[in-house]
């Protein structure tokens, strides 16, 4: 059991919220067990509640630079809970690992930031600009009311961000062997071809949008959208779901519905894409109209100041060479890269993220917290002796 040993500060905030049940949007008070400790050390509070999502803007000083923390305080349901080895927010500590929904994502790399933050402040070392958290209880969902509407609001009222790390699990095989500096787009299609419904046995009397569809189908997944960059892979397209008739066996579908997307890079355009996928549909004369969504544009935070420090912080205490990355998914980094020039991510390892089981090395977590508050030092410590 948890009682019977005494952990870090670290572990000990990791446990308090991993045992609240915050799936997607509900906070479950997480966000304001942050605020009350950051309070504490003379942080400004602002909750921005938007619908049913609750949000934090932390910030402590007035001056620029402002170097930001951020994260999300909600979890991806648990599916059935019979399948844990551990109920899923018992937040138990065995073997060295703290398991739990949310452990790894990313209420780890939250409760790292936090401690990082509270002994830098402790420390008494003088700094350079302002220093600010930002939380979200909406990233695992729709994402519309977190992250995207403080930076709307922060920007609304003049209010920088220079530096922001999203303390998303980013590490692969090792602790801090991976820092994402950028992230591919993500465009989404859902194309409805109409046929016309009938008999099996009839079919000169029907019209099967599968039938006609499948070759347009074939060509769009062959197409070779681009080549990337030295940053990015080159962009790539899967189809997620199909869906087409009525149940029964005899029966002829009058409609195809196909789910597709895109993970996009730099070297593309989304209307690019939208034009060559409207050019194939017409080639094969389908009656069909297509629905877009473009929920994530990519982002490149280039080798810099920041990239530079985060390397340095994780070299001094786990002696790892780390690498710059732009694979994987999406996250509310792309929010925050629409004002501020220098978004990274950087967090625990993400072996077991979003799966049953979730868990983290408490070591890891505790060593995070260390690289989390020497990065501090690197971009916002003064020099003064």
């Amino acid at each position: 059991m948890n009682t019977t040993t005494s952990h870090s500060d670290t572990i000990e905030l990791l446990i308090d919220l991993v045992q609240r049940p915050s799936v997607t949007p509900v906070d479950h008070g997480c966000q304001q067990l942050i605020a009350k400790r950051l309070e504490a050390h003379g942080f400004n509070i602002e909750p921005m509640r938007h619908g049913d999502v609750d949000n934090l803007w932390a910030r402590l000083g007035t001056e620029e630079p402002v170097f930001v923390f951020a994260g999300h305080t909600d979890v991806v349901p648990t599916g059935d809970e019979s399948d844990w080895t551990n109920p899923p927010f018992s937040a138990v500590v065995k073997d060295g690992h703290l398991h739990g929904r949310g452990a790894a994502d990313m209420k780890g790399g939250v409760a790292a930031f936090v401690t990082a933050i509270e002994r830098f402040i402790q420390s008494g070392q003088s700094f350079n600009g302002s220093l600010a958290v930002l939380l979200t209880s909406d990233e695992e969902g729709p994402a519309v009311n977190g992250t995207k509407k403080v930076v709307e609001a922060l920007d609304a009222r003049s209010e920088a961000i220079h530096y922001c790390v999203v303390g998303e699990p980013t590490s692969t095989t090792t602790l801090g062997d991976t820092i994402k500096n950028g992230r591919r787009g993500s465009l989404s299609a859902k194309l409805i071809v109409q046929g016309k419904q009938g008999h099996v046995a009839y079919p000169h009397l029907a019209d099967n949008p599968a039938h006609k569809s499948f070759k347009m189908l074939n060509d769009l997944v062959a197409i070779k959208w681009d080549e990337g960059d030295e940053h990015f892979p080159a962009t790539t397209l899967q189809i997620s779901n199909i869906n087409a008739g009525t149940g029964a066996g005899n029966v002829i579908p009058g409609t195809l519905s196909v789910e597709f997307n895109l993970r996009y890079s730099p070297a593309i355009t989304t209307e690019h894409i939208q034009s060559q996928v409207a050019a194939l549909i017409e080639e094969h004369k389908l009656d069909a109209n297509i629905e877009w969504h473009d929920s994530a544009a990519p982002f490149l935070t280039p080798t810099g100041s920041l990239t530079d420090a985060m390397r340095e912080a994780v070299k001094s205490v786990v002696d790892v060479s780390a690498k710059l990355d732009t694979g994987g998914g999406t996250s509310d980094g792309r929010f925050i890269a629409k004002t501020c020039e220098q978004v990274i991510e950087f967090g625990p390892l993400n072996a077991t993220i979003h799966q049953t089981d979730e868990r983290i090395s408490c070591d890891d977590i505790d060593s995070l917290s260390i690289i989390y508050e020497n990065l501090l030092g690197l971009i916002l410590g003064t020099q003064e002796s």
